[in-house]
């Protein structure tokens, strides 16, 4: 069951498709907010606290990945799906290095897009299980506080992405284990092929940068099989 009244902002130019999805998204549930054009969909994003925003790639006066990345300036949590035209492979990663959690080109049906938009909001909303309680993780010199998604350490304060916290806890969770790639795309991003594979390795590599404080802590790529997340020498595993 989804959430009530989960607010999104829909930043789309095509008038058509504007309609169409508004209309969809509001007999879902959602409650809408839609603009034209980047500059417009910026000054609602300043205005109203959003659960997720739909932003088209090609938008004229601020495009879609401009208005994307101020944005996360400014939150790092809420989720972002981007609509495009486009196909190339290029622009999907640049989506997903900006922090994107979903990528969707056109044309899509409206069935799987709000199957997308639902599964998205579950994944980042619903509440934790008594699995998930744990939220503070020792690892080497650092601190994962999972709560406030925060890395610790001496030499300051990192603040996760959502999706970049789910991924880290998942690896402090199996702590010198190996997480097979599908494992972990179906456990973080619910769904497999290139392109997510592409965007968990994306994510891989900013979390090493992350992690890069301590020397210690090695986030391995296991040819074939997937990735551990392991601690050297004598730092003692998770608490």
């Amino acid at each position: 069951m989804k959430s009530p009244r989960r607010t999104i902002l829909l930043a789309e130019d095509d008038k058509n498709m504007n309609f169409m999805l508004r209309d969809n998204l509001e007999m879902a549930g959602y409650s809408v907010d839609v603009c034209s054009d980047g500059r417009s969909a910026l000054s609602y994003f300043l205005k109203t606290k959003y659960d997720l925003c739909v932003l088209d790639v090609m938008l004229p006066g601020k495009d879609g990945f401009t208005l994307a990345q101020e944005i996360r300036k400014l939150n790092l949590q809420v989720p972002i799906v981007f609509l495009t035209a486009k196909s190339m492979k290029e622009d999907r990663i640049q989506g997903f290095k900006i922090g994107a959690d979903d990528y969707i080109t056109k044309p899509f049906s409206i069935e799987e897009f709000l199957l997308r938009i639902e599964a998205i909001l579950k994944r980042v909303y619903t509440q934790p299980t008594k699995a998930d309680e744990q939220f503070v993780y020792s690892l080497g010199s650092l601190t994962c506080d999972f709560s406030s998604q925060q890395i610790i350490s001496g030499a300051g304060v990192q603040v996760l992405t959502n999706k970049e916290a789910k991924l880290l806890k998942l690896f402090c969770i199996h702590l010198n284990k190996v997480i097979d790639r599908d494992i972990i795309q179906k456990a973080i991003w619910e769904d497999e092929g290139y392109f997510v594979g592409r965007s968990m390795d994306v994510f891989i590599s900013r979390l090493r940068k992350l992690l890069k404080d301590d020397p210690q802590i090695a986030l391995t790529n296991i040819h074939g099989v997937g990735y551990k997340l392991e601690i050297k020498d004598t730092y003692p595993a998770t608490k």
